[in-house]
């Protein structure tokens, strides 16, 4: 039997799994008994966030939350099961097959992306041009900036792994600079957005579909957060 640990970057995502975030940046206990640490954005936060779940008692891990499609047949809202995720370089982390195909088939009524290859950037991916050069390059079908990380500290503990993400935002839509700003705190704060937009006004078309998207997403991201089988103690 295993304890699931679970990295999420922003408390935005986590509140998929649970409505009080009492902790940032150290684990705390969900009322199933599964762990569940906010990290923050990318790859060293996730990897100590990682290392600490494993510290309080997590034997599995799970990166959790949403991410950027590169794919342009990936739509928002698609819940993305990838089979392994590609590091910045050569590196390749497969998930656990056993364990992302009990999820796949829990939240079917989702239509899951149950394979494919989900690649970890080091840098924020904002605009279409690189999408297209990173889906070129790498056959990915999304993008995030944690999930090697957490891979990489599960397979050097011998740890079952799973990704599971959501798309927010498609290979075709562009991350507005405003929304960048309003977010960076893992919160969107809204008087940094209308300052941003100020600033910025044509922005405001990408920033209203981005927010349909982000919709669209978020109830995706609480059916994945809410299923038995990604954070049962079992995942042999």
């Amino acid at each position: 039997m295993s304890r699931v640990g679970i990295v999420a970057a922003l408390a935005t995502e986590a509140r998929a799994l649970t409505p009080i975030i009492p902790h940032r940046g150290c684990p705390f206990g969900l009322e199933d008994g599964t762990l569940l640490n906010v990290s923050g954005i990318g790859n060293t936060a996730a990897k100590d966030a990682a290392l600490a779940l494993i510290n309080e008692g997590a034997d599995a891990l799970v990166s959790f939350g949403l991410a950027g499609g590169l794919d342009p047949d990936v739509k928002a809202g698609t819940i993305f099961l990838p089979a392994e995720v590609l590091a910045a370089g050569s590196e390749r982390f497969p998930t656990s097959d056993a364990w992302r195909n009990r999820v796949a088939i829990a939240l079917v009524a989702f239509r899951p992306v149950a394979a494919g290859k989900m690649l970890t950037s080091l840098r924020e991916v904002s605009d279409i041009a690189a999408k297209q050069a990173m889906f070129r390059e790498s056959g990915a079908m999304a993008v995030d900036m944690e999930s090697a990380a957490v891979a990489r500290v599960a397979t050097a503990h011998g740890l079952p792994f799973l990704i599971a993400r959501v798309i927010v935002d498609t290979a075709t839509d562009v991350l507005p600079a405003a929304v960048m700003a309003a977010g960076g705190s893992g919160e969107l704060r809204v008087w940094r957005l209308i300052a941003a937009l100020t600033r910025a006004p044509a922005e405001i078309v990408d920033v209203i579909r981005l927010a349909r998207r982000f919709r669209v997403a978020k109830s995706a991201l609480r059916a994945v957060g809410q299923s038995r089988s990604l954070r049962e103690a079992s995942v042999s």
